[in-house]
């Protein structure tokens, strides 16, 4: 039996038309299939691969602790090195406020536990949340997407949830005594790239603040510099009470992770004890990776490129086929009329070696989201099969 049929009858599939391909190897901005095929890679994982696949440090990283330990116990009990280090580095490159991390499997999990901090934190159950906003897949993160075709196949949900309009100053009227905190992302990815504006997100922390409720942060595609900065927030110089992280934080291996004061995340530690709990949050081997990833974007010159790299593709994305780009960094979302379009030019971008997708919330936008290193040889070639594939479907059209 082939790998494709053992995937499709036991792995639990997401979708009717995953996309199938076979990888077996993958290194810098290339993946590598079973045929033999050679793919550009303008995803990296959906924001994860911020320094490529596999980079040297990382892999080396992986393999020392492997050589060390794995798993011991439960998430905060140990005090486990890759753990205490990586925790430290991330406190040393964020405001002084947010000082306490605690790692966890994912974003989504990230999303739970703050949820669950903000309520215990103010004594207050409400949370605001902002339309075609995106947070994760369980259920308290589903309650506080912004999108009702992926929340009504799975109501009943959490109580308690206000859907706020995004960028909005009459939203933020919404925030009062009993709200318990406001989780947002300073650039809203999955509606297709709609940043926050520097204003609204200055007056989103100051409502925040007057009415005694968090704002939590959701930096889990934009953090580790994929918008040109180390945080998105930093455009705006505003500091949450949370912050969420995922995606990248692991250098390829899963990890999330929420960050606030001690003050705040000591809540968690009594009535009830073990507030939160995770078994393979913040594993040893994925803590030393995210630790390896984060130090090669320190040493390295790639954040400090991200803006001139932003700026070629939107100087080379034009087309009459494409309605408009917006970019938040190397977070770009090219739209076209519909998602029949898209997808069509998604496919032929694809069979011609350059790998990209769609958004969750924008079908008709094409999704740009590649390693920070990518070379600008590499995304002008991107660039030009993009195009192509534009101006074949442009053709295909006209002939119909």
């Amino acid at each position: 039996m082939q790998q494709r049929e053992l995937f499709l009858r036991h792995l639990a599939q997401t979708s009717p038309n995953p996309i199938g391909l076979e990888i077996v190897s993958a290194e810098g901005m290339t993946l590598l299939e079973s045929s033999g095929n050679k793919y550009l890679d303008l995803i990296g994982g959906i924001s994860v691969a911020n320094i490529g696949h596999r980079h040297p440090k990382v892999v080396e990283a992986i393999k020392n602790q492997a050589d060390k330990y794995l798993h011991l116990l439960v998430y905060g009990e140990f005090v486990q090195s890759p753990q205490v280090q990586y925790a430290s580095l991330l406190a040393a490159h964020l405001p002084e406020s947010l000082n306490s991390v605690y790692f966890t499997n994912s974003g989504a999990e990230a999303t739970e536990g703050a949820m669950k901090l903000a309520k215990r934190v103010t004594g207050r159950t409400q949370i605001i949340a902002f339309k075609q906003s995106y947070h994760g897949s369980t259920q308290g993160a589903l309650s506080v997407m912004g999108d009702e075709y992926w929340r009504n196949a799975f109501r009943p949900l959490l109580p308690g949830i206000l859907h706020a309009e995004f960028n909005s100053e009459e939203s933020l009227q919404l925030i009062s005594d009993q709200t318990a905190c406001v989780i947002a992302e300073p650039v809203q990815a999955e509606r297709g790239v709609y940043p926050s504006t520097k204003e609204w997100l200055q007056a989103l922390r100051n409502k925040c603040s007057k009415e005694g409720a968090l704002l939590i942060l959701d930096e889990v595609q934009t953090g580790f510099g994929r918008t040109g900065m180390w945080w998105n927030f930093q455009y705006a110089s505003v500091v949450p009470d949370i912050l969420l992280l995922g995606k990248a934080l692991g250098g390829g291996m899963p990890l999330g992770a929420f960050i606030a004061d001690r003050q705040i995340m000591d809540a968690l530690t009594e009535n009830p004890v073990l507030g939160h709990i995770t078994t393979f949050g913040g594993h040893p081997v994925c803590c030393a990776a995210g630790m390896a990833s984060m130090q090669v974007l320190l040493e390295e010159a790639w954040i400090g490129q991200v803006k001139k790299k932003e700026e070629l593709f939107n100087h080379l994305l034009v087309h009459p086929k494409i309605k408009t780009v917006r970019s938040a960094g190397l977070l770009i979302a090219v739209e076209f009329e519909n998602f029949e379009i898209n997808k069509k030019i998604i496919d032929a971008c694809i069979d011609r070696g350059v790998l990209v997708d769609w958004f969750l919330f924008a079908p008709q936008c094409l999704r740009i989201a590649p390693p920070l290193i990518i070379s600008e040889e590499q995304i002008e070639q991107a660039c030009n099969t993009i195009l192509d594939c534009c101006q074949r479907e442009g053709r295909r059209l006209e002939n119909q």
